[in-house]
């Protein structure tokens, strides 16, 4: 009989105790394994060596290849460099999903320039405030009114030096771009003859000029790849800068996490916009580091995307609950083929274990749910793709990832295993702090270094983790906390509900009370007194909504997300008018 060190043993224990989800981590996946950083536009030119001559973006039907994508990328390099970008330039990308977007953000890297992603719905107030905190110097977009009419107004006024303007109609096959310009004339700007015309420069000048781009020396775990502008956990808009390093082991994280992947073998559907930091790194620079063919929508619209599942036939789609949602409620699901799907990756809300297995079951694919945010590239766990599902459950930690709960009033102390606590992360993907904003990223920041998210969470003793809520959503009630969270996942075990979202509005007794905001199925009815018969046997009395309010339609993020800022905000308004 083999006899054991007990030094052995008590340092095993400590191990498991300090990191649980060791306890039952994902066979073939190695929590303990090293990654090394690297330029981020290596991603591409690795891809283009590898995978030359497969398709890389797939737009309306207009395919490139990944060798020829990376030579468009370096054209736009060697263009750039000539327009005077240069390490640490900030050029800003104002674009919808497209081809365009993937040549210019690889080619802002290529320069030695750092990416900063604009929003195409904002407007030109919150544009204006990003350009100048950011010192964005040179803006990348279309010619589509959208988006020109925007990039014109920062210009006349002063707050954006220069452009770069591609026609939209020539990423199109040439059959569509002639017919986009017969029937959509009136969504087309006229760039020539606009006022700002000579700030202005032009794609195929930027490309066609010739020449090579000089290649610079960077250090990608110093220098910044990326200003991604998030609400951080106080609401203020703020730049996480993410480095080389930052953006490139994310990938390889991600990668790690999924080891059944066929390199060059791959498609992936890219519904979800790139500007946001979850399609960033889970659907263009994941797909291009194994050599996927990237399905591009300019923007999700349901009937288009089940469509396009159909005829292109994707083996990954990234996802957030809502569009899952609408596929499964789409009146005529049955007549679309989604066979194709392996894996779905489903981030940005909680997804519902019922919604999980309709899908799964509707397809075939493994879906599984992650949890990032912009300060951390973003992914930070995920679920085991074969399992086990724990429900309502956002994972255990990527490899080289530390997950700690800590005590909101005292971020030095970890919580004990079941209790509430912030979750805190450390990690290569963990930013280095916001954009000029040294007191900020200190607050965010704990003092042995790990990162604080503002999200309230438990850990079981699987190290699998559960959102309660935000901090920032707390709702007090007489003294008492209530998580907004915990009220939505209540309501949406009624068979009538379809969407859910909960706010704190103010009360004259209690100080703040819950108030639902409910979108139901179609065909299905339900009151208030419905609602609150359902819930009583689930929460307490002091969590049950004063107030629910049903609506055809729920305010949500682009990308897809249940919204509460419009809700605070209408709530707010009516309070003044009282």
């Amino acid at each position: 009989m083999t006899s054991v060190d007990p030094a052995v043993l008590a340092a095993s224990a400590a191990h498991a105790a300090e990191f649980p989800w060791l306890r039952r981590y994902p066979a073939g996946v190695n929590w303990h394994q090293t990654f090394s950083g690297a330029p981020l536009h290596h991603l591409l030119s690795d891809a283009a060596e590898r995978f030359g001559d497969r398709p890389a973006a797939n737009f309306f039907g207009r395919i490139t290849t990944y060798r020829d994508l990376h030579a468009e990328a370096e054209k736009a390099a060697a263009g750039l460099q000539r327009l005077g970008v240069t390490k640490g330039t900030k050029v800003g990308l104002l674009l919808p999903n497209s081809p365009t977007f993937i040549i210019y953000y690889y080619a802002v890297l290529m320069a030695g320039g750092t990416v900063v992603n604009y929003n195409p719905l904002y407007t030109v107030d919150e544009l204006s405030i990003q350009v100048k905190d950011s010192q964005t110097e040179l803006m990348i977009t279309l010619d589509l009114k959208l988006l020109f009419d925007k990039v014109e107004k920062l210009i006349s006024a002063g707050t954006l030096a220069r452009a770069v303007v591609a026609s939209f109609p020539d990423l199109l096959p040439r059959g569509k771009a002639i017919l986009y310009r017969l029937l959509k004339r009136g969504d087309l700007a006229r760039p020539k003859s606009s006022p700002a015309a000579p700030k202005l420069i032009f794609d195929d000048v930027v490309r066609g000029g010739g020449g090579g781009y000089q290649k610079s020396t960077i250090d990608p775990r110093d220098e910044l790849a990326v200003l991604q502008y998030t609400g951080g956990t106080t609401g203020t808009p703020k730049g996480a800068m993410l480095t080389h390093a930052n953006l490139s082991i994310n990938v390889q994280q991600s990668l790690a996490w999924v080891p059944d992947l066929e390199p060059g073998n791959e498609r992936i559907l890219a519904a979800l916009p790139f500007f946001h930091v979850f399609a960033m790194t889970g659907i263009m620079n994941l797909a291009i580091a194994c050599g996927a063919e990237i399905v591009m929508m300019p923007r999700f619209v349901l009937a288009d995307a089940l469509k396009l599942i159909t005829k292109t036939r994707p083996t990954m789609m990234p996802a957030v609950p809502t569009m899952l949602i609408a596929m499964l409620n789409h009146p005529k699901i049955s007549s679309f083929d989604l066979s194709s799907l392996k894996f779905c990756l489903s981030g940005g809300a909680p997804l519902l274990l019922e919604t999980k297995q309709r899908f799964e079951a509707l397809t075939g694919c493994s879906v599984v749910e992650g949890y990032g945010l912009s300060e951390t590239s973003p992914a930070v766990t995920a679920n085991p793709i074969g399992g086990p599902v724990k429900e309502l459950s956002i994972g255990q930690p990527l490899p080289a990832t530390r997950v700690s709960l800590r005590n909101p009033a005292d971020p030095l102390q970890q919580v004990p295993q079941g209790d509430k606590g912030e979750i805190c992360v450390s990690g290569p993907q963990v930013m280095q702090g916001y954009w000029q904003k040294s007191d900020e990223t200190r607050d965010v920041f704990t003092l042995d270094g790990f990162l604080r998210t503002g999200d309230i969470a438990t850990m079981d003793e699987d190290g699998f983790i559960y959102i309660v809520d935000r901090i920032k959503d707390l709702i007090i009630c007489s003294g008492y906390n209530v998580y907004p969270r915990t009220l939505e996942e209540a309501i949406s075990k009624h068979a009538a509900v379809e969407e859910v979202t909960v706010i704190g509005i103010k009360d004259a007794y209690r100080g703040e009370a819950p108030k639902a905001f409910i979108k139901l199925r179609a065909g299905q009815t339900a009151t208030s007194d419905d609602i609150l018969r359902h819930l009583e046997p689930l929460l307490s009395k002091i969590e049950l909504p004063t107030a629910i309010e049903f609506r055809p339609e729920l305010p949500k993020t682009l990308i897809g997300k249940l919204s509460k800022k419009e809700l605070k905000l209408e709530e707010a308004q009516r309070q003044k008018a009282r």
